[in-house]
């Protein structure tokens, strides 16, 4: 029995996360949203604990709004942007490129999620969407969003998928506390 990881498993050295476009003006729209902020949330929680670099983007700040204020209070590092794609902005690319597997949430899933995953992918990055961090106005759009990224390669995940895959064991100090997120 080896204590290597398979190379498709997130790893924390292997691993980013973006948090798409969270702004208020865009969730009081989007159907489920305080669950899609609250997964956001523990991502964005386990990945500083555990090391793995976090970032987010606000689609037109100037008029949309910053990130919701959860959220902002625990990601300094944020792209205003003026694509739909994040893949598309310069200063985002170079950061996302920065390597490893680029695992997005946030929302819309049909629109900035998606055009921000297959951009990623198509310039060859690694790329997963978190399913239960991800948000949309309409139930069907969120759905075809993902039926979309599941032809075109994109790993879907679910928030607990990262967790358990990112603390890989249960006798890591972090374990309790990542543990305490979910329940």
């Amino acid at each position: 029995m080896t204590d290597t990881a398979p190379p498709q498993w997130l790893l924390t050295t292997d691993s980013r996360l973006v948090i798409i476009d969270v702004q208020d003006r865009l969730l009081a729209a989007i159907d489920g949203a305080d669950a899609v902020v609250e997964n956001c949330l523990k991502l964005v929680r386990t990945a500083q604990r555990l090391g793995v670099p976090v970032a987010a983007t606000e689609q037109n700040p100037a008029g949309i709004g910053p990130t919701t204020a959860p959220l902002a209070a625990l990601i300094p590092l944020r792209f205003g942007k003026v694509h739909f794609s994040a893949a598309r902005q310069g200063d985002f690319l170079a950061w996302a490129a920065g390597g490893g597997t680029v695992l997005l949430a946030g929302t819309e899933a049909h629109v900035c999620v998606l055009q921000t995953a297959l951009g990623l992918k198509a310039l060859g990055l690694r790329v997963g969407v978190v399913m239960d961090a991800a948000g949309s106005r309409q139930p069907a759009s969120r759905q075809a969003a993902f039926d979309r990224l599941r032809a075109h390669g994109v790993e879907l995940v679910t928030v607990e998928m990262v967790l358990f895959e990112w603390l890989e064991r249960y006798d890591r100090p972090e374990f309790r506390e990542v543990l305490r997120l979910i329940k």
